[in-house]
């Protein structure tokens, strides 16, 4: 509509109300975003929304801490960006959705990097005081929080960043202690001696959560242990048992079968001069295992000579094939009747060493009292030490290592296996690839090793009916169900909204087959276990129960930190009147689970360090506000675990109401990202390059209860789609700039398209509502991405342009139209906000210069009125229609006999009588945009255009009659009706003389 007037013609480009604006087309974001973040700041946008919120419910995301050692990756990305998509959304759906960051500054990995500074100047950390390290690995944590804190804020996360929670802060380190000192209250905490998963390298026990598993290769062996002479003729027979861990065998006290297998007894008949089994070798052996362990053991002709039952193998007792060896291994190997034994692999029999393995240690337990009464010793040994040595418990093989150092194979198996051959017990030997656990931090192999640690028990029955939230847990007991920590939990988790519902019988399954929690590192970075114990007689210990001890003792960490656990007089300090008593100091530190657990109490309960917070009264409270955790779907035996069980085993209860779930990073073809593959998208890279909204609108596309890929094609996509959706915005954003609030014109005195845009607004509005409830982002983006590409751009603003650039000011369709416009901008750009929040506040500010921010917006209301189901109807086959004129003009323009469709006049041909009757009061030229049209129910002619799904429907294109107006470019006989204006259309003049009337000049 402003192609070049001759030189001789009145130049009418000036005269059309074309869009103007300053929102640019090129976005650049990574320049324009840090402008505005900086805005927020200075605006006090966080404290802003928490003063507009008082007295709402509030919706609370806890946030789960992050470890504070290193530059956030695309992982934290993900999570911080869907994080703040929940809290935003929740914000503008009407809640006081507050978010508190925080950080997990405790532990191992902080530890080494401290320690490896040591080691690069010589430095033994030993030598340092305690509290001296400590700080050095407080200023390191903190260095990280700093940096991270940024970048974090750079992707537009809005949040109290002035008042983060960390675990190393004084009152967090107190009430962690105070936490820790309930369990030893309610009877939980307890010191045992178990097989825990001890890592060489960490020099540490470790939990469940940090142990990963993965692919690793183990010597395999079959053993002969032979049965004792008092059983006749089985007393020359050997039961044959399998592992993977040679090294263990120095702790086997016993071996465990199955009465649901059958066995029998074998014989070799025929075997190799050279062979481990010898020909008349009798060996027993599960009946559907003898095949496969003979040829392991390459014999070469055997046979089977009696069934051997349950009853006989319950009785039997056997040798240990190390027994003699230097002086050691006199003991009697019983057989135990086990339902973790099947016949799947191996012999059907399991070696068992109660010190290295938790179905090992469960077993002989259970066991214990009979075999004691059968003068059998239950005395668990003490065979591996810290380094993974083998010691003195371990006759003829002290000094061998499991593993090195460094993580690596030691000389334990070796040794082990040597022996077993000098003495002939050893049958076959060989190599499995398995996965095999690992630790999480220094992907190194650990060992089970029998230690003293400090437990959290499951199932032991929970004993301070006082302090109970309330009366639930007690009842239970009464009524003989068990107030356990592990009942608590499971009822907890029913409790629980799960997103995706998945994450309920994940969770579920890991609580049912848990084992009690380790809760106590040897090391020196974290909360220590602040209990005082003495030891009992029987080698278990008591812990000191005094609130007054206890009470000195988070006084003085809200002070001073949990350093004062560690200073000059401690003891005597916190014990009070105990001290002339033999209580002893425990140094053990807590598990960073345990930590990372109990965030909920000083977070979340906790009005005078984080007042936005205080007050939540949740429904078990008597009220309806909400608390959310939201981590990655290996929280299911992380954080969420450890929140569980911390919050069931102090207050009966989950610590959430909602848990929702994400999957990981992967690149574009679904492998891991690597630095060593190249196959990394750091989140630092892509705001330099394309700005932080592209992330967050991928993460709102993806689908995130699956793993998500990104690359530099996926982004390439992302980019494609923000492009369109800015676009669009910045297109209203231009039309607007000709309107006012006092053309405004009602809903119900608009025209009909005007009102099936505002129809089809609501219909958006209720999707984009229940799906901001739901959390279900990329639905968010599905729904306004067709919206705004498909039913605004392509189809509504295509039809009002002429409209909104020609017609004269006082018309009411580009009032409506106008208003429309206005009003599809602010649902729009609110739904936008949570997502591309960086854009969305752009936009807003260019819309209204005075305005705060966007993000102090609701979403936007939406009359119920508005809603018009017959009018959809209606325009359905109306646009039917237009499908049919649109893909006839394209079948001409290809054929180059027009060019635009304004050069066309269609003729319609309409059979159903129903359909005419809806085309008799459109405009169709308009709605086609062509300069004219026409509806007839005449036959059409043969060759006229179709579409096989509008049946009933045919078009012939003839070019449009009459002159070309110079101002809006419609071929029209009326061109020239004017005298005063002869070169455009009777409406055009009339926007001239309100242009001009208006202050223009022609």
């Amino acid at each position: 509509m402003t192609e070049k007037p001759k030189s001789d013609a009145p130049d009418y480009s000036k005269t059309l109300y074309l869009p103007q604006t300053d929102f640019p087309m090129r976005a650049g974001l990574p320049q324009r975003e840090p402008d505005l973040l900086a805005r927020w700041n200075e605006i006090g946008l966080y404290e802003r929304l928490r003063e507009q919120s008082k007295g709402r419910l509030k919706f609370v995301l806890h946030d789960g801490p992050p470890y504070a050692n290193g530059n956030i990756h695309i992982g934290h990305a993900l999570n911080k960006i869907l994080k703040d998509l929940v809290t935003k959304s929740q914000q503008m759906l009407g809640f006081d959705s507050n978010y508190v960051p925080g950080w997990d500054c405790h532990g191992l990995p902080i530890e080494w990097k401290i320690e490896e500074g040591y080691r690069a100047k010589g430095k033994n950390k030993d030598a340092v005081p305690i509290n001296e390290f400590r700080k050095e690995c407080r200023a390191f944590a903190q260095k990280w929080v700093d940096i991270q804190r940024e970048e974090f804020k750079r992707l537009g996360v809005i949040g109290d960043w002035a008042h983060p929670y960390t675990t190393m802060n004084f009152a967090a380190e107190a009430q962690i202690a105070r936490e820790i000192m309930k369990f030893a209250a309610n009877g939980l905490l307890y010191r045992g001696s178990k097989p825990v998963m001890w890592s060489v390298v960490e020099k540490t026990a470790l939990a469940e959560a940090e142990v990963e598993y993965e692919d690793h290769i183990s010597d395999t062996v079959w053993v002969k242990f032979p049965v004792k002479a008092a059983f006749g003729r089985l007393a020359n027979a050997s039961v044959v048992i399998w592992t993977t861990t040679p090294w263990t065998l120095p702790g086997n006290r016993a071996i465990s079968f199955s009465s649901k297998v059958a066995y029998g007894l074998y014989k070799v008949t025929d075997a190799p001069a050279d062979n481990w089994a010898k020909t008349g070798d009798l060996l027993i052996l599960a009946d559907k295992l003898a095949e496969d362990v003979f040829k392991q053991a390459r014999v070469t002709s055997y046979e089977r000579t009696s069934d051997i039952d349950s009853g006989i193998l319950d009785a039997l007792e056997c040798s240990h094939p190390f027994k003699g060896l230097e002086g050691g291994y006199e003991f009697t190997v019983p057989l135990l009747d086990g339902d973790h034994v099947t016949d799947d692999t191996g012999t059907g029999f399991v070696h068992t060493a109660p010190s290295h393995g938790r179905e090992d240690f469960d077993i002989w337990m259970a066991n214990a009292r009979d075999l004691e009464a059968r003068g059998i010793s239950s005395v668990i040994p003490y065979t591996v030490d810290a380094d993974s040595a083998l010691t003195a418990q371990a006759p003829g093989f002290t000094g061998k290592r499991v593993l090195t150092d460094k993580g690596e194979k030691g000389d334990a198996n070796d040794a082990v296996i040597k022996a077993l051959i000098e003495r002939g017990a050893l049958l076959a030997r060989g190599r499995l690839k398995h996965q095999y656990p690992h630790s999480w931090r220094s992907k190194k192999p650990v060992i089970y090793r029998n230690t003293p640690q400090w437990f959290i028990a499951m199932d032991k029955p929970i004993t301070d009916v006082a302090n109970r939230a309330d009366a639930k847990a007690f009842m239970a007991q009464m009524m003989g169900t068990g107030d356990t920590l592990r009942h608590r939990a499971l009822e907890a988790i029913k409790d629980t909204q799960w997103v995706p519902a998945q994450g309920e019988n994940r969770i579920t399954g890991m609580i049912e087959g848990r084992p009690d929690w380790v809760v106590s590192r040897q090391r020196a970075w974290g909360v220590p276990i602040t209990v005082f114990v003495r030891e009992k007689g029987d080698g278990s210990v008591e812990p000191l129960r005094d609130e007054a001890v206890n009470t000195r003792i988070a006084e003085a960490f809200e002070r001073e930190g949990a350093d004062a656990w560690y200073a000059e007089g401690a003891r005597e300090r916190f014990l009070g009147n105990h001290a002339s008593e033999d209580w002893k100091k425990v140094d053990d530190i807590l598990d960073v689970w345990f930590d990372s657990g109990s965030t909920h109490a000083f977070v979340l309960e906790d009005p005078v360090h984080f007042p936005g917070l205080a007050g939540i009264r949740r429904k078990d409270d008597g009220g309806n506000d909400t608390v959310m955790y939201l981590e990655g779907s290996d929280q299911h035996r992380g954080w969420f675990h450890s929140s569980l069980l911390e919050s069931c085993g102090t207050r009966d209860r989950a610590p959430y109401d909602i848990v929702l779930t994400h999957g990981f990073t992967l690149d574009e073809h679904g492998r891991k990202m690597s630095k060593s593959l190249g196959n990394t998208t750091a989140p630092q890279d892509v705001i330099k390059q394309s700005g932080a909204d592209i992330l967050r609108l991928w993460v709102a596309q993806s689908d995130y209860s699956d793993d998500l890929r990104i690359g530099p094609e996926i982004l390439k996509g992302t980019i494609e789609t923000y492009r369109k959706l800015r676009n669009t915005i910045r297109w209203m954003l231009g039309s607007l700039a000709h309107f006012r609030d006092t053309d405004r014109i009602k809903a119900d005195d608009m025209p009909e398209l005007e009102q099936l845009m505002l129809h089809r607004l609501s219909q958006i509005d209720a999707i984009v509502r229940q799906a901001y409830t739901e959390f279900d982002y990329k639905t968010v983006i599905a729904a306004l991405s067709h919206f705004m590409n498909t039913e605004l751009s392509a189809f509504y603003f295509d039809i009002r342009k002429d409209t909104l650039y020609c017609d004269p000011p006082s018309s009411v369709a580009r009032k409506a139209s106008l208003t429309v416009i206005d009003t599809l901008f602010r649902s729009i750009v609110t739904w936008l906000a949570p997502i591309l929040s960086f854009t969305a506040e752009e936009a807003w500010l260019s819309r209204y210069p005075d305005a705060q921010s966007v993000h102090l917006e609701p979403f936007q209301s939406v009359p119920a009125a508005w809603r018009d189901d017959m009018l959809a109807q209606k325009w359905d086959a109306i646009r039917d229609v237009r499908r049919v004129v649109t893909g006839a003009l394209e079948v001409e323009r290809a054929a180059k006999r027009i060019g635009s469709s304004l050069e066309a006049s269609p003729l319609v041909y309409v059979s159903d009588m129903a359909l005419l009757g809806i085309l008799a009061d459109v405009d169709l030229a308009e709605v086609c945009i062509t300069s004219n049209a026409m509806v007839t129910n005449e036959t059409p002619p043969a060759g006229a255009f179709t579409l096989n799904d509008v049946p009933g429907v045919a078009v012939v294109v003839e070019k449009a009659a009459g002159k070309k107006c110079a101002r809006s470019w419609k071929i029209l006989p009326t061109v020239g009706d004017d005298p005063e204006y002869p070169d455009v259309t009777p409406r055009d003049a009339r926007a001239l003389r309100e242009w001009k009337a208006l202050g223009g000049t022609a």
